[in-house]
């Protein structure tokens, strides 16, 4: 029981649960789901095609945001759910410094690294916007970030005019390698993009305080204070922090397509960037977090979504099934379930033991 207990309550085991169930039940209902195979794309590049490489590629840009929801969740002890409409803002922006005033232009009118650290730039202060409504104004994060989830994609179709630019292989070939593949590599980029986040927040979170103070501060606002933290800044910095996420997620999704549709662009991503972290087992309340288990929870979500999809479930029905999982997860995180179960296990272990002695 000892050893269960201690399985149990590390906070990886749903995540690493949830990953196993979707395996079996996979491995069960079509073996084929774990296939790999080496195809040659449109490019006429060799590269590797299979379910399990739409779950490392589509979840990459997933576990991105999950890395800023988390900081977001444990600071503030709310949600961003206007992530997807700031992704819009971030595409719609590298567009527009790509395109200039041309919606198809023949060549970029600016560097690709340039229209990314702008769009870095303007995510970050829509996120700085976010932050300081729940640091400084203490407004509820969900309330806070609801005004960017209504606004924000027709911010994004202001940006362009009402247009839809289009950059096509004449005016840059490499544009489309942030979404797609670098030729020779045959592994989605995404996935090199995403390896390098995650290597650089575990640096970040090793060698500063960052991790320290946001948990400080998600834990006990007022005893941080005391202890001589800025709460403010630090969520203030949180949502920072998820803005960059954002910009980084919106190079990707306007790359795979080389073009944006501003209402479904990141449709709903924001509701899967908080069951990540859900999912990784981290309260939603604040406080702890475990950085790795909400990318891992990230990958599971996009596992789910993948096998949702191999058995034809329709896209409308996909929050349906998600919901359930959503509602699992709350229950089992609520303290009465939590007290509930620790009373059973220790019925069961006094149980055990009397069985034993008898």
């Amino acid at each position: 029981m000892n050893t269960l207990k201690k399985i149990t309550s590390n906070q990886m085991f749903i995540p690493l649960a949830a990953l196993l169930l979707l395996i079996i039940f996979n491995l069960i209902m079509d073996p084929g789901f774990f296939k790999i195979n080496l195809v040659q794309n449109s490019a006429g590049n060799y590269v590797f095609s299979g379910y399990l490489i739409t779950i490392l590629d589509m979840g990459s840009e997933l576990a991105i945001l999950a890395i800023g929801m988390t900081l977001v969740t444990a600071a503030s002890g709310g949600q961003d759910i206007s992530v997807g409409a700031v992704i819009a803002i971030g595409g719609s922006v590298i567009l527009r410094v790509l395109c200039g005033t041309d919606p198809r232009p023949e060549v970029l009118k600016a560097p690709i690294i340039v229209a990314f650290l702008i769009s870095c730039v303007v995510c970050m202060i829509f996120g700085a916007f976010n932050g300081a409504l729940v640091a400084f104004f203490r407004i509820q994060p969900m309330v806070a970030t609801l005004i960017m989830y209504t606004a924000g994609r027709s911010i994004a179709a202001w940006i362009n005019n009402n247009t839809l630019p289009v950059i096509s292989p004449a005016a840059s070939e490499t544009f489309a390698y942030f979404g797609g593949f670098i030729p020779g590599i045959p592994i989605p980029t995404p996935v090199f993009i995403a390896i390098i986040c995650v290597i650089i927040t575990m640096l970040i979170l090793k060698f500063t305080n960052l991790g320290l103070y946001t948990q400080s501060v998600g834990i006990n606002e007022n005893s941080s204070r005391l202890n001589g933290l800025n709460p403010e800044f630090i969520k203030l910095m949180a949502f920072v922090l998820l803005g960059l996420c954002v910009a980084v997620a919106g190079l990707i999704k306007v790359s795979r397509i080389s073009t944006i549709n501003y209402s479904v662009i990141a449709k709903d991503i924001e509701m899967d960037a908080i069951l990540a972290v859900a999912l990784g087992g981290n309260a939603l309340s604040g406080g702890k977090f475990n950085m790795i288990a909400s990318i891992l929870g990230a990958y599971v979500i996009q596992f789910l979504t993948t096998t949702l999809y191999k058995f034809k479930v329709s896209a409308d029905a996909l929050p349906a099934y998600k919901a359930v999982v959503v509602i699992f997860l709350v229950v089992m995180s609520a303290p009465i379930v939590r007290d509930y179960l620790e009373q059973l296990r220790k019925k069961m272990a006094a149980s055990r033991k009397e069985a034993a002695e008898s």
